[in-house]
């Protein structure tokens, strides 16, 4: 959930020295901030499950995966977003410190408050890094995970899964029964 600190602008540098002294993430879009607020306990664990299970497969290898507290630059002036998971498997993102900019998946687990920003205008801007293979958003109100993957002709094609699928991200090579994400998920009644 997001929720807007004032209108005031700064600048990329201004904001990036400006949240290392604060208490809680603040996205960056255009010059403004914004608090990022706290998700449900499905939220959580769905995106604790994909990251651990993301860790697993990845171990070993050169790409590293990331949760809620690695931000992602578009570009190295924002907008600057925290991603639920984020994959980076690009030489440019091991020494980052502050923020990855060479992500090859980003995932976000949707809420009812952040779902039309998630499929819209996050969509929009992190298609704009070059190194991006793969988008996912995975509900956290029911079993149900659209990936949302570049074909190499550079258009973004739709691989939604649902309840009882396997799913293949294919920017890490990584298959896993869509239950995995679920896993110790209570849903709402």
């Amino acid at each position: 959930m997001l929720a807007s600190l004032d209108g005031k602008y700064m600048s990329p540098q201004e904001y990036l020295e400006w949240e290392e002294h604060q208490e809680i993430k603040y996205e960056y879009i255009n010059g403004e901030v914004f608090a990022m607020t706290g998700g449900t306990i499905p939220h959580t664990s769905i995106a604790l499950n994909l990251a651990s299970a993301l860790k697993n497969h990845l171990r070993g290898g050169f790409c590293r995966a990331f949760m809620a507290d690695a931000k992602v630059g578009v570009t190295e002036n924002g907008p600057f977003h925290y991603p639920d998971v984020v994959v980076s498997c690009d030489e440019r993102d091991r020494q980052a410190i502050k923020f990855l900019q060479y992500p090859c998946l980003i995932v976000e687990v949707l809420s009812p408050s952040t779902e039309a920003d998630d499929r819209g205008r996050k969509f929009i801007q992190y298609r704009r890094i070059e190194t991006l293979q793969e988008y996912v958003l995975i509900d956290a109100e029911k079993i149900s995970l659209d990936c949302f993957r570049i074909n190499d002709k550079g258009i973004w094609e739709l691989h939604p899964y649902e309840e009882g699928d396997e799913v293949h991200l294919t920017s890490v090579d990584f298959r896993f029964p869509i239950s995995l994400a679920y896993e110790d998920v209570q849903f709402a009644i």
